[in-house]
């Protein structure tokens, strides 16, 4: 079993790993504690066993090739899940542990949680590792339930659902919807009133562009439909586009408050009920007994606490 794994020295996956990060032999080298020198040395036994070349200088950056390219996925991704098999074998101690963890989040969920999450564990657990992958509700429940992720962070409107068997959710705090406009809006002043929301034009964030909107589906349920200007799968552009043009965003409360202080924005409730949110944490059973896991679904509850103090 594993012939072509005999051929191969798999301490050189770890080169492979760190120039594929770094782009740079003395970058790789930092990080390995090894001389460029042995880097380099490193890097032809392993074009050696692969045929390949992997890297190539390309002005001042070492370049990935079409294979290497192919094989970092694969082995960027074994080699955490190794690196979490070995660690979590010992007795976790929050500051001393270089554990790393994965969550499955988008970048609203991310965003929700893990400022004051990290913020909490910087001085606690300084060494912890958190690597953050973006899939879809039902691929997050499948890579729990796979093992490959640890935590999946989600936003629910509505009732809870029953979840897969051997997953479980934490249910953090919920919030509403509210409406954002650049603070001199022409048009819209002190309130905000249906008619008005109908006839702008809106900037609508969907993560996965194959599935709808909370807000689309409230108004379809009302005989309504707003004008969609813009269809974003990030909230990152968002309040800079409503910031400089007439356009308006429906978000949670609480990210609004928040670019309040990178945008120029006016918050508004919104014309129209629309269902409350609640966030919440998937993890698996699985997990349960790998040191620290336990540990840091504490952590995140005080962070969702802190998070809407």
């Amino acid at each position: 079993m594993h012939d072509r794994l005999r051929r191969v020295d798999l301490n050189l996956l770890l080169v492979f790993d760190a120039l594929y990060r770094h782009k740079s032999v003395v970058g790789a080298a930092n990080e390995l504690a090894m001389s460029p020198s042995a880097v380099s040395h490193a890097l032809a036994r392993l074009r050696t066993s692969l045929s390949d070349e992997l890297f190539v200088r390309y002005g001042s950056a070492m370049q990935p090739t079409a294979r290497a390219e192919q094989m970092a996925t694969t082995v960027v991704r074994t080699l955490s899940e190794l690196d979490w098999c070995l660690e979590s074998a010992r007795p976790f101690h929050p500051a001393t542990s270089k554990q790393t963890f994965v969550f499955a989040a988008t970048d609203f969920t991310a965003f929700a949680v893990l400022p004051a999450l990290i913020g909490r564990l910087e001085s606690v657990a300084p060494h912890l590792r958190f690597r953050m992958v973006y899939s879809t509700h039902s691929d997050s429940l499948e890579e729990l339930q796979a093992g490959r992720i640890h935590f999946a962070l989600g936003l629910r409107n509505g009732p809870a659902t029953t979840p897969p068997e051997g997953v479980e959710i934490m249910f953090g705090p919920e919030d509403e919807y509210v409406v954002a406009t650049r603070h001199d809006h022409p048009v819209i002043r002190d309130s905000l009133s249906l008619e008005q929301y109908l006839q702008a034009r809106h900037v609508v964030v969907v993560p996965w562009f194959d599935t709808g909107s909370i807000i689309s589906a409230t108004l379809e349920r009302l005989g309504l439909k707003r004008d969609v200007a813009i269809q974003l799968p990030s909230l990152l552009a968002a309040p800079f586009i409503v910031a400089k043009s007439n356009y308006l965003i429906t978000l949670p409360r609480r990210v609004a408050e928040q670019f309040c202080g990178a945008a120029p924005l006016a918050i508004h409730p919104a014309p129209f009920q629309i269902p409350r949110y609640t966030l919440e944490v998937y993890f698996h059973h699985r997990h349960a007994g790998i040191p620290g896991h336990a540990w840091l679904q504490q952590q995140i509850s005080t962070a969702f606490a802190a998070v809407w103090l």
